[in-house]
Formats: structure tokens, sequence, C-alpha cells
């Protein structure tokens, strides 16, 4: 099975700003987005999408998107839409448990990739259909690094570029990386 995951447009928001899951607008056009894309995706694929406008609205440039709540970016609660350098020593206890750490009112990256792997199972029980998802870093980074064999605590070393899209081939003795950020 083709797996083809896309990162959303490059977002309408200031450097260093927090945005996590805050649905927040674009600063490219989906449209001249998906035009660029279209000719790297497979015929006949099922896609899948974020219902967060800046992922949703590059799927529905795409097609007809199936919208699962599972794919959101990562929630950062109480930090959401606020510039990192306003957080203080809360980013060090971040930096010393990134993957367990929750901002308040928020959510880990373990209980995000939770939810993402839930998605990901269910994506993978027809594997004869390619597939497209339009998403997040943090869900992107949860999907490849799984498939990968990739251990969490180097997921950020895959750096999904906004706009661009990646495929892994899955097989039935394991997924290999074909291209990244084309």
């Amino acid at each position: 099975m083709e797996l083809h995951l896309i990162r959303h447009p490059r977002p309408d928001i200031p450097p260093g700003v927090c945005y996590g899951r805050s649905d927040i607008g674009l600063a490219e056009d989906p449209e001249k987005v998906a035009a660029r894309l279209r000719d790297l995706l497979p015929a006949g694929y099922r896609l899948h999408a974020s219902p967060l406008a800046r992922a949703r609205l590059l799927a529905e440039s795409l097609g007809e998107p199936i919208l699962d709540e599972r794919l959101r970016e990562i929630h950062f609660g109480d930090w959401e839409m606020q510039p990192f350098n306003e957080l203080g020593d809360a980013i060090a206890a971040w930096e010393s448990d990134p993957l367990g750490f929750s901002a308040p009112g928020g959510e880990s990256v373990h209980d995000m990739a939770r939810r993402v792997r839930e998605w990901l199972d269910e994506c993978l029980a027809d594997t004869t259909t390619p597939a497209v998802v339009v998403g997040h870093g943090g869900p992107l980074r949860v999907i490849a690094g799984t498939l990968l064999g990739i251990p969490p605590e180097r997921w950020l070393s895959l750096d999904f570029a906004c706009g661009h899209a990646s495929r892994i081939d899955v097989h039935e003795w394991g997924c290999v990386l074909k291209w990244f950020n084309r």
C-alpha cells in the first residue's frame, strides 16, 4: 500500500507562537499547493485529513476527505496562541520530559500518539487502496516514526515541510520510505 503524508500549507501565524490545536488560517493558497502535489499522488486513493482548517482546506482541494479528530495536532492547552518566549520556566519542564509532559489543559506527545496510532491501525486494515493523509507535523511524525520503527524520542528528526508530501510503502514484511518532502 502506498501511504502519502502531506503536511498542511504554511499557517498564517507569526514565528514563535504556539498554535497546536488552534484553528488558524493559511498563508498559502491551498488550491495552489494542491495543484503542485497532484502529480505526486496515485490514482484512486482514500483521502484522510484533520478537521482543522489548515489541513482540511488543502484536503478539500484534493478531493473529498474523511475528516478524523484523531488526526488533529497536539493540544497545547493553556499554551495555545501564546508566544513561546513568554512561557518562562514552563519550557524547561517540557524539555525535561518532551514525550510525557503536557501543558496545563493540554495533552502529552504520548497521548497524541495513542490516538494517532489508533487511527493508523484502522487505516492499515485496507492495504489494497493507496491512502493520502493531510495533517500536521506531530501526527505525521507519529505515523512515519511508527511505520519506520523510529523510537519516539527521535520523531522530531522527521521534519515534515509545510505543503509537501512524503511517501511510505507499507508491505507485509515492513515499510519503505520512498521519498520525503517533495
